[in-house]
C-alpha cells in the first residue's frame, strides 16, 4: 500500500482530527491513566487502536474496560471474548465486568439505554479510582475515554430536539465532562470505519443498531438521510451549531454554578436555596442555578427534567410550596428557603432518655446533649447553650415536644405552647420532633436551640448551676431562624 493511498490518507486525517480534539481539551495528560470503554463495536475498537498507535500521544497508561450488560445472550458473550482477544493482541490490560442491566433497569424504573449508561459510567469511575490508587496516580489525572463520534453527537442533538430540551440537553455529549473524554467527538463514524479497514481490523456489529423502533436508530437510518438530501453539508452545519451551543452553554453553566454556590447551601442529602437571593436572578439563570445545585447535592439523580425544574423555579416564590420529585426527592418551602431533600429522610422522633448531671447523652443524628456543673456567676449563653438552676436534680429527662406542652419562656412573661415557640423560632416542621426538650419531671427546663424556662433562671439564691449544651448533629438539626 503506497504512502499516498486513500487508506493511508484516511488514517492520517483521522489521527489529525483526534489529535487536535485531544490537545484542545487536554484529554490525555502525561503520567495519567486512560481507561477506554470498549464494547467491541467499530467506534470503540477504532478509538483503542488509535490510542495504542501512539499517533494521538504517549506518556499515559492505557487500560480497557468491557461491561457485559447480559442483554444479548450469546452475542454478549462473543463481544466480551472479542475485546479480550483484541487486548491480548495489543498487549493492553483488560478488565471485564458482568452486570444484569435489565434487572437494574426494572428495579430503578429506567429504560435499558439509561440503565446501561448509568451502570457503565459508575463501573468505569470505580475501576479508574482503583487503578489510580494502585498506580499512585492522583485521581484527577485519570480519564475515562468513550468512543462517541460526531455522528453520535448529531444524532443526540436531533433526538433531543424532537423530544424538547434546552441548550444543555442538545450538547449533552460534550468532548469533556469531568474525567470523561471523547477523543472522537469531531470525527465522522465513516472515517473510523475506513481507518479500521485500512488496518485490516475487524469489529463487532450490534444488530440492535438497525432496529428502527429505537429512536436513535430511526434518526440514524431515516431522518438523517432526508436531511442530507435537503442539504448535503448538513453534518458540517450541525457540527458548527454544536460548537457554538457548546461554548455558550459552558459559559452559562459556569455562571449558573457560581450563583448556585452563592445563593444555595449544599449539605449531604440536601440543598437549601435562599428564596430572596434567587429572586434576584432572571428565570433562565434560576433554572441554571437550580440544576447546578441539584447536580452537586444529588449526582446520582438522573430523572430531573425540565418540568421539574420549572416547578422549582415557580416554587421559589411560594411560602407554602411542596412537591415530590423523581429519584426519591422532595422540595418544600421553609420560611425564607426552599429545601430539596430525600423524601422521608431525617432522624426518628426522640424517645425519652436520662441526661445525668454531669453527663453526656448521645442523640444519634440529632447530636448530643452535655450537662456540666458551673459557677452560678457563669450565665453567658446562646440558643444552643444555657445555664439553668438545677436545684437538687441528679438527672434530667430528654425527649421530644409533646402535644399540649406549655412553658414559661424566659423573659417573655406568661406561658406559651411549645408548638408556638418552635414556629416563632422558625424551626422547620420536619425538625420539630427531633428538637430536644429537657424536662425536670413534668416541667420543661429548656427547648434546645429555642428558649429556657423562667423557673430555671439563675438567681441570687441559686446554689447549683448546670450548663446544658446541644452539640447539633450533621444535618438533621436546623438552626433557629
Amino acid at each position: 500500500m503506497g504512502r499516498h493511498s486513500p487508506y493511508s490518507k484516511a488514517m492520517s486525517d483521522l489521527a489529525d482530527t483526534v489529535r487536535d480534539t485531544s490537545a484542545a481539551y487536554d484529554m490525555l495528560p502525561a503520567g495519567g491513566i486512560v481507561l477506554v470503554l470498549v464494547s467491541g463495536g467499530a467506534d470503540s475498537t477504532g478509538l483503542l487502536r488509535l490510542l495504542m498507535s501512539g499517533d494521538i500521544g504517549t506518556g499515559f497508561a492505557i487500560h480497557v474496560l468491557h461491561v457485559n450488560h447480559l442483554l444479548r445472550g450469546a452475542d454478549s458473550e462473543c463481544d466480551e471474548e472479542f475485546v479480550r482477544r483484541l487486548c491480548e493482541t495489543l498487549k493492553v490490560p483488560f478488565h471485564a465486568v458482568r452486570y444484569d442491566v435489565a434487572a437494574f433497569a426494572r428495579d430503578n424504573g429506567l429504560n435499558l439505554e439509561d440503565a446501561g449508561r448509568q451502570v457503565r459510567y459508575r463501573l468505569a469511575e470505580e475501576t479508574l479510582d482503583s487503578l489510580c490508587a494502585v498506580a499512585g496516580v492522583p485521581p484527577e489525572r485519570g480519564r475515562i475515554a468513550v468512543a462517541h463520534t460526531l455522528d453520535d453527537r448529531i444524532e443526540t442533538l436531533l433526538m433531543r430536539l424532537a423530544q424538547g430540551t434546552g441548550a444543555t440537553g442538545l450538547v449533552s455529549l460534550r468532548p469533556v465532562r469531568d474525567r470523561i473524554v471523547r477523543p472522537l467527538a469531531d470525527a465522522a463514524r465513516d472515517d473510523v470505519r475506513d481507518y479500521l479497514r485500512a488496518l485490516g481490523q475487524e469489529w463487532r456489529e450490534d444488530a440492535s443498531n438497525l432496529d428502527t423502533t429505537r429512536v436513535r436508530a430511526r434518526v440514524r437510518h431515516e431522518l438523517l438521510p432526508v436531511l442530507r438530501d435537503i442539504n448535503p453539508q448538513v453534518d458540517q452545519a450541525i457540527a458548527r451549531t454544536l460548537a457554538l451551543l457548546t461554548d455558550e452553554d459552558a459559559l452559562l453553566a459556569t455562571m449558573g454554578a457560581a450563583f448556585a454556590r452563592d445563593f444555595s447551601h449544599v449539605s449531604p442529602g440536601e440543598v437549601a436555596f435562599d428564596r430572596a437571593m434567587m429572586a434576584t436572578l432572571s428565570r433562565p439563570m434560576r433554572r441554571r442555578a437550580i440544576r447546578a445545585a441539584l447536580a452537586s447535592a444529588f449526582p446520582e439523580a438522573s430523572r430531573i427534567e425540565f418540568e421539574h425544574v420549572e416547578a422549582l423555579v415557580d416554587g421559589l416564590s411560594s411560602a407554602s410550596f411542596a412537591r415530590d420529585l423523581p429519584d426519591g426527592l422532595r422540595a418544600q418551602s421553609e420560611y425564607g428557603r426552599m429545601i430539596v431533600l430525600r423524601s422521608g429522610e431525617g432522624s426518628p422522633a426522640l424517645a425519652p432518655s436520662l441526661l445525668p448531671i454531669p453527663g453526656n447523652l448521645d442523640l444519634a443524628g440529632v447530636g448530643s446533649l452535655i450537662a456540666e456543673e458551673v459557677d452560678p456567676s457563669d450565665t453567658t449563653g446562646t440558643p444552643d447553650s444555657v445555664v439553668v438552676d438545677a436545684g437538687a436534680a441528679e438527672a434530667f429527662v430528654v425527649d421530644r415536644p409533646r402535644d399540649g406542652d406549655r412553658m414559661r419562656p424566659l423573659g417573655l412573661g406568661g406561658t406559651k405552647k411549645l408548638q408556638d415557640l418552635l414556629v416563632d423560632a422558625k424551626v422547620p416542621q420536619r425538625f420539630r420532633q427531633t428538637t430536644p426538650v429537657v424536662r425536670d419531671g413534668e416541667s420543661v427546663v429548656w427547648v434546645a436551640g429555642v428558649r429556657m424556662a423562667e423557673e430555671y433562671r439563675i438567681t441570687g439564691a441559686t446554689i447549683r448551676a448546670v450548663r446544658l449544651t446541644w452539640e447539633r448533629g450533621g444535618g438533621d438539626a436546623a438552626e433557629a431562624g
